[in-house]
Parts: C-alpha cells; sequence; structure tokens
C-alpha cells in the first residue's frame, strides 16, 4: 500500500511559533514531576516548521503519553553540545536527544561518564552501549520529490537550497537528483547552501538566483531559513517543496509536497524503551517502508498532478521500499 498521502499541514505548527526561541539555559522546572525525565538539545527555533520543531513535537509527544517531565534547550556551538549534555545528565535526566548530525560527538563524550543515561543523536552515526544514532533516509523521500519535480516541470529545471552543508542533507539532494534523472536524464538540478540555518534573506536570495536561471521547481533543507526558499518560490510562482515537516500549509499556492519525517513518532518509542528498560544503544534507520519517512503530496494542488504521475510515483516508491533504489556511495 502507499504512503504517499494526501495530507493537511499539522495543526501544532500554531502552536510552535507562538513558541518562539528557546533560552540557552535549560527550560523546564526539573524536579517538579517524578518518572521518567527527557531532554532535548536542539540547533536552532522551535519555531521552524521543520526540523526543530518537529523535534519539540516529540517532546511534547513523550510528556503527555508517558507523564514524562521534559526540558529543551537551543545550542549553538560544539561547547555549548557537550555543556547541555553534561548538565542535564548531571540534573539526572534519563534520556537526552541531541537533535542533529552535530551533536554525536559531544553525545559519546559526556555519555561514557554518565553509563545510566541514554543519549541518542538524530541523524548520527555514532554508538554506544548507551547511546544510539536514529538515522532518517529522507532522501528515499526527496527522490519521489525529483520523480514529480521532473515529471512537471516545463523548464528542465530545478533547485535545492540548504543551510549549512551536512551530509544528511546532500544525502536529501542526492535524492532529489537521482528521482529526476530517473524520468530525465538531462534534468538539471542546482544546489546552493547558504551556510546558515536561519538566515531567511540569504536563502531567498539563493533561491531568487535559481528562479531567474529557469529552476520551476525547488526544494529546500534549510531549517528556518527554508521559510525564505519558500517565500521566493511564491513571489515568482513556482513550485517548492518541504522537508522534515509538511510544510503544505505554509504557502498552500506553492508547496506542492513535503518530504516530511514523522520525529515524534521515533522519539516517543525511544523514551518507551527508556521507560521500560528496554534501550540499548544501536543505530536505527528509518525510510519509507517503515512509515517514518512520507511523501506527502498537498492536497489542494493534488488535481494539478496527472493520473500518469502519480502512478509514476507509485511505482518509484514500491522500487526504493523494496531497495532497488539506492542513493551512491
Amino acid at each position: 500500500m502507499t504512503r504517499i498521502t494526501l495530507a493537511l499541514f499539522l495543526s501544532g505548527l500554531a502552536a510552535l511559533v507562538q513558541v518562539g526561541g528557546c533560552a540557552s539555559s535549560p527550560s523546564g522546572e526539573a524536579g517538579e514531576k517524578k518518572g521518567l525525565k527527557v531532554a532535548l538539545l536542539h540547533p536552532g527555533p522551535i519555531s521552524d516548521g521543520s526540523w526543530n520543531a518537529g523535534a519539540y513535537e516529540g517532546l511534547q509527544r513523550i510528556e503527555k503519553a508517558l507523564g514524562a517531565h521534559v526540558s529543551t534547550m537551543q545550542t549553538a556551538t560544539p561547547n555549548d553540545f557537550e555543556q547541555g549534555f553534561r548538565d542535564y545528565a548531571e540534573q539526572g535526566y534519563d534520556l537526552i536527544f541531541g537533535h542533529g548530525f552535530e551533536f554525536q560527538d559531544a553525545a559519546m563524550a559526556v555519555a561514557r561518564d554518565f553509563p545510566k543515561t541514554a543519549f541518542v543523536v538524530s541523524s548520527g552515526s555514532v554508538q554506544a552501549e548507551n547511546v544510539a544514532s536514529l538515522n532518517y533516509e529522507l532522501g528515499e523521500a526527496t527522490f519521489l520529490a525529483g520523480v514529480l519535480a521532473a515529471s512537471l516541470s516545463k523548464t528542465g529545471r530545478a533547485g535545492c537550497i540548504g543551510g549549512i552543508r551536512l551530509p544528511v542533507i546532500q544525502n536529501t539532494f542526492d535524492g532529489f537528483l537521482a528521482g529526476a534523472k530517473s524520468v530525465s536524464p538531462n534534468f538539471n538540478v542546482a544546489t546552493a547552501f547558504t551556510g546558515s540555518f536561519e538566515d531567511v534573506a540569504a536563502a531567498k536570495a539563493a533561491t531568487d538566483a535559481m528562479i531567474a536561471q529557469g529552476a520551476d521547481f525547488v526544494l529546500q533543507n534549510a531549517d528556518s531559513a527554508g521559510l525564505g526558499v519558500i517565500q521566493s518560490a511564491k513571489a515568482h510562482g513556482v513550485y517548492a517543496i518541504g522537508t522534515n515537516s509538511d510544510q503544505n500549509a505554509v504557502a498552500p499556492d506553492t508547496v506542492i509536497a513535503s518530504a516530511v519525517i514523522s520525529i515524534p513518532d521515533s522519539f516517543l518509542s525511544i523514551a518507551q524503551e527508556v521507560a521500560t528498560g528496554r534501550f540499548h544503544g544501536r543505530i536505527i534507520k528509518d525510510g519509507l517502508a517503515s512509515g517514518v519517512v512520507s511523501f506527502v503530496i498537498n492536497p489542494k494542488l493534488a488535481d494539478r498532478i496527472p493520473a500518469e504521475v502519480q502512478a509514476q510515483l507509485k511505482a518509484a516508491e514500491e522500487k526504493v521500499e523494496n531497495a532497488t533504489w539506492k542513493l551512491a556511495p
């Protein structure tokens, strides 16, 4: 059964936007709740409607489902990463998430000193007895985005805009390119990194330049800065593709689809393991086949996708789920 679904944007986005930026020190009221204690270190604002927002929603899901005491901290530098892990571990937190590839070295360093604390790194490649890495195969969903772009593009050109150049982000762009070329071998995909996950203006300017060169589809993977990509696409009347969270309602006439990670589900699953004493360090891989990753078409724009293209997308998804397509190493 296909996991390409028609869905509306998560209603929780408005609540996340209202939250605003996080303080540079742990939030929450430590010690007021008994039982499981779960913390989140995140690299950007939880109001981004994307990567960080999904993690914050995951923390809220854990709080509601397990009655856990939760706390968050926005961190900016490697020193902050390590200190954040250490502060929470010293306060007796049972589970600490570092939400991003950049947290893995700090997690490994601190985990040695706190063997009874579970450390989890999103998009990481490290593991130890008390350290797990969550790997989201989002490139599988952006492969489908590439199929869609190449099937509908009138110019034969698309663009990918990223924030900081990280392997996990490059992977999503490689997936997009592979999907596009599976439809049209001569399809052109330009890529740019702004160097920031928060500079909306820089992302908008980079997108403006790509559209000026003929791109009529743009894929963003830039967290908060990705809103600039969507703004540019809207202004120029081209299609945008969201990532990480369902961003279809950010600009309903512009965002034709989103490559989505169900971060809350994966966070809750890990927390349940910790709560029941089943947690063990390992590398966890989730993609289309597990349902944690999905490609979500904007229902408002679904009628712009011809039946034959929808059939192409279903066939491509089956190809990915059956492991007959993989990103080149």
